[in-house]
C-alpha cells in the first residue's frame, strides 16, 4: 500500500521470490507475522531488510477477520467483484489494512480497489541484478547516475513516480508492451500536440497526494485548490486529445479518464479564494459571495469602524450633542461618552434608548441595546467566520472524497500522459528507435549504446555523441551465447550492461538507444557483473560471486537473458577456469538462456568448436609504439592477450614494478609454468630491480658553464651597476647555449 496515493496491491509468491519482489517494490516498511520470522527459509531475507522490518502478532493475519475489514472498507457484502484472491492474499491485505488503521489512529486513507498484478506479466529481476544495472539507484544509493535519472523527462511528480514504477517492473506480454509503444510513437509523431500537453501538465500538481492528505485529515485549503487546478488541466488535456480518431488505445483510455469532473472544478473555483493559507484553521480561504452569512461576519470584522462611525453620527443627530463619541475599552466594550455639562441632553428614563453605564468627574457614559448587539457581533465575528469556514472546508473535503475514485482516475491519467510524452521527448532528442517486441527468442540489437555512459560521454565531450562507439548484439535460439574476450578497460562490462538495459527499456514500452532492435520478451534478467564482498554475512568476494552464479543456474530459463562477467576469477586459476567452463556448458545445454559471457580465460574459446550455439567475440584494439588503443568495438574473433600489465601502467603502478611484470610474463609465456615460477621464486630478482637506482643524468656542457658563472656571482658584493652587468653576462651565456 502506498499511503501517499492510495494504491493497494496484493500478490501471492513463493519463498524464493520474496527477495526479488522486495527489491522491485523497495518499500519503506515491511510487516510480517512474528511466527514467520522463525522459519529458516526467510532468515536471510529478514536479515537483509531488518531496517524496515516490523513484526506483528500473527493474529492480525487471520483471513476471516481480513475479509470483514476489506468488506467494511469498500462497503460491499462480498469481495468477488475485486477478484479471486487466495486466503494468504486476503490475510496479508487485511493485516496491512489493520496496521494502517493502527498507525494512522483510526484514519484510513482513501484506498483504491485491491488489485493483483499477474506474476507472469512482470519480468523478474533479482536484487543483485538491480544493483548491478543501477536501474533506479546507483550502487552508492544515489538517483543521479542511474538509468532513471537519464531517461526521466517527466514534468510532474506523479509522472516521475510512474516512470520509476515502470522501470522497476518491466512487462513480459508483447501486447501490453506494444500498446505503450504505440502511445509513445503517436506522441513522437505529433510534436505540436506533445508540446501543448507538456506545457499544461507542468501546472497540474500532485492530485493523488493531495487527495490522500485530505482523506487522512491532514490536508488543507491548498490541497483542495491543487485538486481543482489539476482537474481543470485534466479537462483541458481531454479537449486537446478529443479530435483525433487515430488516438492509440492507451491514450484514448486516458482521455476518457480525464473528463467528467466539471462539477468539482466549478464548485472549487467558486468556493476558494485566490490567496490560500496553509492550514484551514487560519481562515480566509473561502471566496466572497460563496455564503451570505460568512460575508456578513467578514463585513462586521473588517468594517467595524465604519459601522461604529455611522452609529455615532446617528446618536449625535438624535441628541443634538455634536461632541458625542462612541469609544471602546476592555472593561465596558463599546460605550457612548458625553461631557458632564451636556448630561441633561440625554434622557435616562426607564423607557429611554440610552442606558447609563458610568459617571466620571468630567464625563458620563451610556450604552444602548443596539450598541451592545453590535459590540457582541464585532467581538465574535472573527471566530464565527473561521468556524463557518471550517464547516465549509469539511463540506468541500467530503465532496471531493465522495468523488475520490473519479478524481484518482483523472490523476492516474495525467501521470500516464506525462510519462508517454516524456518518453517521446526522450526518443526525439536522443534519436532512439522503436524496438520490435514479440514472443520469439530473438535478441538482436544493431548499433546499441549504453544510455547512461553515452550521456556521460556527451557531457564530457561538449555534446559530441559520435565519441561513443555503438555495437551490435545478435542472439537467438540457434546462437544463444556470445563469449567475449579482450583486455580490461576495453568496454566489455559496458557492452554487457547496455544490452541488458536495452532489454529493460524495450519491455517497459520505451524506445531504445539503437538504430534497430528486435527483442523476444525476456521473462527473467540476470546479471553477474563486478566484485564485492558481504562481510556482514561472512561472505568473501568469491562466495558472493558463486551465490549469484548459483541463483542464475538454478532459475534461468530459455526466455531469460543472462550477462556474466569474469566468472571464476576470485580463486585459483585452474579452479576458476573449471567453474567458468562448466557454467558456460550449463547455460548452453541446461538453461538454454540467451547469454553474454565476458572472460579472460581464453581457453574457453575452444568450446566454440563443439558448441554450435556459442560464438566468440572480442574487443577491438590497436597497438602503436608499444602502446595499445582501446577501440571499444566488439568484433568477431578472440583475444590472444589480456593486456593487464598495460592497464596496470595506466593505473599508475611504479615503472620498475611494470617492467618486472613484463619480464615475468615473458618468461612465463616462453617456458613451462611450474618450472618458471619456481625459478623466479628462487632468483628473487624483484628486490634487485626495486633497489637499483637509475643512473644519474649527464649534465650538458653549456649548463656546466652557466652553473660555474652563477657560482662566481656574490650578490652581496655587487653594486647596482655590477648586478645589472652580471645579468647581461648570464643572458649572453644562455643565448650561446641555445
Amino acid at each position: 500500500m502506498d499511503l501517499s496515493t492510495g494504491q493497494f496491491f496484493v500478490l501471492g509468491i513463493n519463498a524464493a521470490q520474496v527477495e526479488s519482489q522486495l527489491s522491485r517494490i523497495n518499500p519503506k516498511e515491511f510487516i510480517v507475522p512474528d511466527k514467520l520470522i522463525e522459519k529458516p527459509e526467510f532468515f536471510e531475507t529478514f536479515r537483509n531488510h531488518r531496517a524496515i522490518l516490523t513484526p506483528q502478532p500473527s493474529a492480525r493475519f487471520d483471513s476471516q477477520n481480513a475479509i470483514k475489514r476489506l468488506k467494511t472498507l469498500y462497503g460491499v457484502n462480498a469481495m468477488d467483484a475485486f477478484g479471486d484472491f487466495s486466503r494468504a492474499e486476503l490475510a496479508a491485505a487485511g493485516a496491512l489494512l489493520d496496521y494502517v488503521e493502527l498507525t494512522q489512529k483510526g484514519k484510513v486513507p482513501r484506498v483504491a480497489a485491491l488489485r493483483r498484478p499477474s506474476a507472469g506479466d512482470l519480468m523478474e529481476i533479482d536484487a543483485a541484478t538491480r544493483r548491478n544495472l543501477e536501474l533506479v539507484l546507483t550502487i552508492s544509493g544515489e538517483r543521479r547516475g542511474s538509468l532513471l535519472s537519464i531517461i526521466d523527462q517527466t514534468v510532474t511528480g506523479p509522472g516521475a513516480r510512474l516512470l520509476a514504477a515502470y522501470l522497476s517492473s518491466p512487462l513480459t506480454r508483447p501486447d501490453q508492451i506494444n500498446a505503450r509503444l504505440d502511445a509513445v510513437q503517436y506522441l513522437l509523431n505529433e510534436n505540436g500536440l506533445r508540446q501543448d500537453l507538456r506545457a499544461k501538465l507542468k501546472g497540474s500538481g500532485d492530485i493523488a497526494r493531495s487527495l490522500s492528505r485530505l482523506s487522512l485529515g491532514r490536508g488543507g485549503p491548498r490541497d483542495l485548490a491543487a485538486i481543482g487546478k489539476g482537474l481543470e488541466i485534466a479537462d483541458e488535456l481531454a479537449n486537446l486529445l478529443a479530435d483525433d480518431a487515430l488516438l492509440p488505445p492507451l491514450l484514448t483510455k486516458a482521455k476518457e479518464q480525464l473528463g467528467h469532473n466539471r462539477s468539482q472544478i466549478d464548485r472549487l473555483n467558486f468556493a476558494l479564494a485566490e490567496d490560500l493559507p496553509l492550514l484551514a484553521r487560519d481562515g480566509g480561504f473561502i471566496a466572497e459571495n460563496f455564503d451570505p452569512d460568512l460575508d456578513e461576519l467578514r463585513g462586521l470584522k473588517s468594517h467595524s469602524r465604519q459601522l461604529i462611525a455611522a452609529l455615532q453620527q446617528k446618536y449625535r443627530e438624535e441628541t443634538n450633542v455634536s461632541t458625542l463619541k462612541i469609544k471602546h475599552n476592555n472593561v465596558l466594550g463599546y460605550f457612548i461618552e458625553i461631557s458632564a455639562g451636556q448630561a441633561d441632553k440625554i434622557p435616562i428614563e426607564a423607557d429611554s434608548t440610552f442606558i447609563h453605564r458610568q459617571t466620571l468627574a468630567n464625563a458620563i457614559r451610556f450604552t444602548t441595546v443596539e450598541l451592545n448587539e453590535l459590540d457582541s457581533k464585532v467581538a465574535t465575528a472573527g471566530d464565527k467566520a473561521v468556524t463557518l469556514e471550517l464547516e465549509f472546508f469539511e463540506l468541500l473535503r467530503q465532496e471531493i472524497l465522495d468523488a475520490g475514485e473519479q478524481v484518482a482516475t483523472a490523476a492516474e491519467a495525467l501521470a500516464v500522459i506525462d510519462l508517454f510524452c516524456s518518453q517521446a521527448e526522450l526518443s526525439e532528442s536522443r534519436g532512439w528507435c522503436r524496438p520490435i517486441v514479440d514472443d520469439s527468442l530473438e535478441l538482436s540489437i544493431t548499433a546499441g549504446k549504453h544510455p547512461v555512459v553515452e550521456q556521460a560521454v556527451v557531457q564530457q565531450d561538449e555534446g559530441q555523441p559520435e565519441t561513443f562507439i555503438a555495437n551490435d548484439c545478435h542472439l537467438n535460439s540457434d546462437a544463444r551465447m556470445w563469449l567475449l574476450t579482450g583486455p580490461n578497460m576495453a568496454g566489455k562490462s559496458t557492452f554487457l550492461r547496455q544490452n541488458a538495459l536495452i532489454v529493460v527499456l524495450a519491455q517497459i514500452g520505451s524506445y531504445v538507444p539503437a538504430t534497430k532492435a528486435h527483442i523476444g520478451v525476456v521473462d527473467r534478467l540476470f546479471s553477474r557483473v563486478g566484485a564485492a564482498d558481504d562481510l556482514a554475512k561472512g561472505r568473501s568476494t568469491f562466495m558472493v560471486e558463486m551465490v549469484e552464479t548459483a541463483i542464475i543456474l538454478n532459475q534461468a530459463t530459455e526466455r531469460s537473458f543472462v550477462i556474466l562477467d569474469e566468472i571464476g576469477r576470485g580463486t585459483a586459476t585452474f579452479d576458476g577456469l573449471s567453474i567458468a567452463w562448466a557454467t558456460v556448458e550449463s547455460l548452453l545445454e541446461v538453461n538454454h538462456s540467451r547469454s553474454l559471457f565476458a572472460t579472460h580465460y581464453h581457453e574457453l574459446t575452444a568450446l566454440a568448436e563443439k558448441q554450435a550455439a556459442l560464438s566468440c567475440h572480442t574487443m577491438k584494439i590497436k597497438e602503436w609504439q608499444d602502446q595499445i588503443i582501446f577501440m571499444h568495438e566488439v568484433v568477431d574473433g578472440t583475444a590472444d592477450r589480456s593486456y593487464g600489465i598495460h592497464v596496470a601502467k595506466l593505473a599508475g603502478l611504479p615503472s620498475n614494478t611494470v617492467n618486472r611484470a613484463n619480464e615475468i610474463l615473458e618468461k612465463l609465456e616462453k617456458g613451462d609454468e611450474a618450472s618458471t615460477i619456481s625459478l623466479l621464486a628462487n632468483d628473487l630478482p624483484l628486490f634487485q630491480v626495486q633497489n637499483t637506482a637509475p643512473p644519474p643524468a649527464k649534465i650538458p656542457e653549456h649548463l656546466k658553464t652557466l652553473e660555474t658563472a652563477l657560482k662566481a656571482v656574490n650578490p652581496d658584493d655587487l653594486s647596482p651597476r655590477e648586478a645589472l652587468e652580471s645579468l647581461y653576462q648570464l643572458r649572453a651565456l644562455m643565448a650561446e647555449a641555445d
